[in-house]
């Protein structure tokens, strides 16, 4: 490899799990299992996959890769993709709006937050549920439940601080 990606996702049963380069290279030394994982790079990452879709990824890179050859060889650069119906000259713009590496960071949180949320109890997952998924507000919460407003953000506060540490351990 000619470089250590920043992280290694690794698949398990609940979702990804987020390595370190360090921490995958030891465990790849004392777990043998971890030699047959397929890994692709994603922004910076190594991201574990199935077989056929790291067969479909290299396939696909490969072919690109043959394609640029071809295209450097043969001299082949077409103008007219560089122009609209009429002639004119179009700028193209890179879409920074799809951050590969943030979708599947965000995708490992929300195996995580899958995971923890059923550790929460009937009253927190509620207020949960209420504040985050039913949009409401904490003042139409605390007249839901009977309590006043700051009464539903100091529980939110607590409930998330508790979140936060079971998704970080």
């Amino acid at each position: 490899m000619k470089y250590a990606p920043r992280k290694v996702y690794i698949k398990e049963s609940s979702g990804y799990v987020e390595l370190s380069y360090k921490d995958f290279c030891r465990r790849r030394q004392t777990d043998q299992s971890y030699m047959d994982k397929l890994f692709i790079p994603v922004q910076g990452c190594l991201l574990e996959v199935m077989r056929e879709q790291y067969a479909d990824f290299y396939k696909d890179k490969e072919r690109w890769r043959y394609l640029k050859k071809l295209d450097t060889n043969h001299s082949l650069l077409s103008l007219e993709g560089f122009t609209d119906s009429e002639g004119n000259v179009l700028d193209f713009i890179i879409d920074e709006t799809v951050d590969v590496a943030e979708t599947v960071v965000r995708a490992v949180m929300v195996d995580r937050l899958k995971v923890a949320l059923p550790l929460l109890s009937d009253g927190e997952q509620a207020l949960i549920q209420a504040i985050f998924f039913e949009e409401l507000s904490e003042r139409e919460v605390g007249l839901r439940l009977g309590i006043t407003q700051s009464v539903v953000n100091k529980r939110k506060a607590k409930i998330l601080a508790k979140l936060r540490t079971i998704i970080e351990n």
